[in-house]
């Protein structure tokens, strides 16, 4: 039952009750292996309900950094009764299986080919600490104490993360810190440690940060410019404005007044808020709401609104698991078709696909350009993996020389200039006319914003012709959006390009880069393609067809990118195969390395 010795290389997973603050403690010990200059990730698994079920943390640790959610159980900490056996079962042979021994367990209950640490948490909180709710908190960091000492993690990187979590409230650093020294003390006394399994000091996160996909995104916003957010409360996506409001009251407050350069709308429901965000974009301010899926679905009326009246909306969806409420605090990445085609009659909208935090914040930036260009609405797909998570990401990046892309917005001077504007006008020629915003002219610039048939001077008619010419003025300008987008990252093999392919996109992003090296231990060499937004440019349709067989890599029963690609690019679908995941788990490199493997095979390629 002895394991090798591996160094900054194992998964270790906390199985916890909801509500008895362990995702502080979990959190401390993930920050605590970053602090120490190791590739870390953290995967939190959380119920729906406040009911004290179940929830499960999973932390990664990678000298090589693959930070994707991994399969393989190494140290499993078990402090929740109801999970108990079902936590033991997933660990590896000559995993660690570590416990709160205060109650005693019959000793057949445990396998035989793993390492049982038993620590007695809730007996030493007892004994050292009065308040019963000081019991129930501490005791999960006893386990943080003892972990330090089974792995070998500087205890002088856990007190100054203390220190700093604690900074307005120092009374509670004393005991914290002597929480830890409890579970620390007990391990080295009872215990060999370090065991196996242990981490060493790397300088790797240099220039990295941890930050959760929502906390970027809504900073991303910030920076972009924007002043309107509305939304309406839904899991996963609620900590984006809530976020964006922090930030806001920080750093929209008119410095001379003290009044606030900004407007956030709690709506009655999502219908309403994307109605009152189109109404902040069709008045030049550069506006958002917030959402999932299941918000999607409510809002496709207006969202039609936003695409036949050409007003600039930025959508952030935050997918979770479908279809009706689904799983909503599990991830997916469902809502690729439900928000290309939102709303009814012909419509095609444009989708942004960030991979990382520091993605949400670029491509968040990027949204309110390409909304205000294209005078539409621009969705940016997030999930509830990267949303809600925090993850290592490379630090962001300001130019204080950035420039906003208001689009073709006419002036004032303009209005007088020109002897004939009409709000859908092709001036140029590329099917995006020129918008007026409120106030520019105090005479001209006026129209009527319908979404109704409307003339090429915004004018009610229902002639079929002028209807043909709107419409086929929209299609132009979604082939002029294909070359004005985030254009997709080609990674071609360095062995020279290959005959296998694989397009992925959003948080698919690190489980296919470990799938693809382990793929190319066994011979098996690819090229890789990343979308990152939708409609597609043309580089895409290239890498197709340059590979002989090319996998399609979503989280998502129906295979809904592969759909996409057949669809607008009139791909021969014989050609694409599906990788599909859809457990409502963030994706682990063996969901793609496993599927691929096997139809290789198949195919004797």
């Amino acid at each position: 039952m002895s394991q090798p010795e591996r160094i900054n290389d194992f998964l270790i997973r906390f199985a916890n009750v909801n509500g008895t603050g362990s995702a502080s403690a979990n959190g401390l010990f993930s920050k605590a292996i970053f602090r120490m200059g190791i590739p870390v990730s953290a995967k939190n698994i959380f119920p729906s309900n406040i009911q004290g079920l179940p929830t499960w943390f999973d932390v990664r640790v990678s000298e090589q950094g693959y930070l994707a959610r991994k399969e393989e159980v190494d140290i499993v900490v078990a402090v929740n009764p109801q999970s108990f056996m079902q936590d033991m079962e997933v660990l590896k042979s000559g995993g660690y299986f570590v416990y709160d021994n205060t109650k005693d367990y019959n000793k057949d209950i445990f396998r035989k080919d793993i390492h049982c640490i038993g620590i007695p948490m809730m007996r030493i909180c007892m004994e050292h600490f009065e308040n019963p709710r000081h019991q129930q908190l501490f005791k999960n960091i006893v386990y943080v104490g003892a972990l330090a000492a089974m792995l070998q993690i500087d205890l002088q990187v856990i007190h100054t993360l203390l220190q700093e979590k604690f900074s307005r409230k120092p009374k509670l650093v004393p005991p914290n810190i002597e929480a830890i020294r409890l579970g620390y003390d007990y391990a080295m006394k009872h215990y060999d440690c370090p065991i196996a399994l242990r981490v060493e000091s790397r300088v790797l996160n240099e220039d990295k940060i941890v930050i959760d996909g929502n906390t970027a995104t809504a900073l991303g916003a910030i920076y972009a410019g924007a002043t309107v957010a509305t939304w309406y409360p839904i899991t996963p996506s609620t900590s984006v404005v809530q976020n964006f409001e922090k930030f806001a009251k920080k750093y929209r407050i008119d410095p001379e007044s003290g009044k606030n350069n900004y407007a956030i709308v709690q709506a009655e429901d999502e219908l309403a808020a994307i109605g009152m965000a189109l109404g902040g974009g069709w008045n030049g301010a550069r506006s958002f709401t917030a959402t999932s899926g299941a918000g999607i679905s409510l809002m496709n009326e207006f969202i039609g609104m936003s695409y036949f009246a050409e007003i600039p909306v930025v959508i952030v969806n935050v997918q979770r698991g479908g279809p009706s409420t689904g799983m909503p605090t599990r991830t997916q990445q469902g809502d690729l078709l439900s928000t290309a085609y939102a709303s009814h009659g012909d419509t095609k909208h444009i989708l942004l696909f960030p991979s990382t935090p520091k993605e949400c914040f670029d491509f968040m930036v990027k949204a309110f350009d390409i909304a205000e260009r294209f005078q539409t609405a621009v969705f940016l797909m997030s999930d509830l993996d990267l949303g809600m998570n925090e993850h290592l990401s490379a630090a962001f990046e300001w130019d204080e020389d950035y420039t906003y892309d208001r689009g073709k917005v006419i002036t004032a001077a303009q209005l007088d200039e020109w002897k004939t504007w009409g709000r859908y006008l092709d001036i140029d020629g590329d099917g995006i006319p020129y918008r007026s915003i409120p106030g520019t002219h105090p005479t001209k610039g006026a129209f009527v914003t319908r979404g109704t048939s409307k003339d090429q001077y915004a004018r009610y008619t229902e002639s079929s012709s002028e209807y043909v010419i709107n419409v086929d003025r929209l299609g132009k300008k979604w082939t002029t959006a294909t070359k004005g987008l985030i254009p997709p990252h080609v990674m071609i093999n360095p062995k020279g390009p290959q005959s296998i392919g694989v397009i992925y996109f959003g948080t698919s992003d690190q489980a296919t880069l470990e799938a693809r090296d382990e793929l190319s231990k066994e011979g098996i060499d690819m090229d890789l393609l990343k979308i990152n937004s939708f409609p597609f440019d043309a580089s895409v349709d290239k890498f197709v067809e340059d590979h002989e067989i090319v996998f399609v890599v979503d989280q998502n029963r129906l295979g809904q990118m592969r759909m996409l690609l057949i669809a607008e690019l009139e791909i021969d679908p014989c050609k694409l195969k599906s990788v599909c995941a859809y457990d409502g788990y963030p994706l682990s490199y063996s969901k793609i390395y496993e599927p691929i493997r096997e139809a290789l095979q198949l195919e004797q390629i």
